[in-house]
This record gives C-alpha cells, sequence and structure tokens, in this order.
C-alpha cells in the first residue's frame, strides 16, 4: 500500500464546521481530490476520531455521520491497527516526543508510504522519515 498523502480527523471534521468557511472549503477540496485521484488514504482511528467530534461535538444526526462513514471515510480507509503499528507509534514517541495519539497518526501515515500528513494539530513542515506534515489551513 502506497499513497501520496493522509489526512488526520481535524481536517474532516472542518467539513462539518459552519464557523469556519474558509477552513471548511480547503478541508472539502482536499478531501475531493484525494477521492478522486485516489491519492488520499486515513487510518482506523481517524475514522473513530471523526465520528466521535462530529456526533458528540458538532451535533450531526446519525443518517449524515453513516453518509460521511459511507462516502468519504470508508473509501479513505487502508491503516488497521496492528502491533507492528503500535511499536511503531511508540518509538516515534519516544524519539519525536508525540503524544501517542498524535504518534500513532503519524505511524499510521508512515505504515501507508505516505509523503505528507495533512494535519492542523502536527508542526507545519516537519519532516518524520520520508513524511512531510502539513496544515492544509496555514498561511491563510
Amino acid at each position: 500500500m502506497s499513497v501520496e498523502a493522509f489526512i488526520d480527523s481535524n481536517v474532516f471534521v472542518y467539513l462539518f464546521d459552519e464557523t469556519a468557511p474558509d477552513k471548511r472549503r480547503r478541508a472539502e477540496r482536499l478531501v475531493r481530490r484525494c477521492l478522486e485521484n485516489g491519492s488520499g488514504c486515513i487510518s482506523y482511528q481517524v475514522v473513530q476520531e471523526t465520528l466521535n467530534v462530529v456526533i458528540r461535538k458538532l451535533g450531526a444526526p446519525p443518517e449524515r455521520a453513516r453518509l460521511l462513514l459511507d462516502d468519504v471515510l470508508a473509501p479513505l480507509w487502508q491503516v488497521n491497527p496492528t502491533r507492528s503499528l503500535y511499536e511503531r507509534s511508540l518509538r516515534l514517541h519516544a524519539r519525536y516526543g508525540f503524544n501517542f495519539y498524535d504518534a500513532l497518526i503519524v505511524a499510521a501515515a508512515l505504515e501507508a508510504g505516505c509523503t505528507r500528513l495533512y494535519s492542523e494539530d502536527l508542526q507545519h513542515g516537519q519532516q518524520v522519515e520520508q513524511l512531510t506534515i502539513r496544515n492544509p489551513f496555514a498561511g491563510h
């Protein structure tokens, strides 16, 4: 498995955020592009985090959350939990000081062979092995 970009859950949350229209448009463009050309992926963790925030914090009705799962998240979902994923995340946590859940995101992106990780929560421009972290909302 090797795709270009890994998308963190915060990008998907902006698809539902009506208080940040610019970020919502940017998130829509990024997600649409990844779906159309197969250049993006996510992990089980992104699915869980996204659905939790969309339902619990943003109040999306269950049907809308299910459509998000079916039409957006499931087609991008490529990385599942494995022992090697957890071991790699522990090494990343120790080496780079990421919190454990961020280390899992970075490890999943690396496991998928990605060269870019789109996230608002990590340091823009940071390089981790072949992976470059990009904030898709930075500078705008």
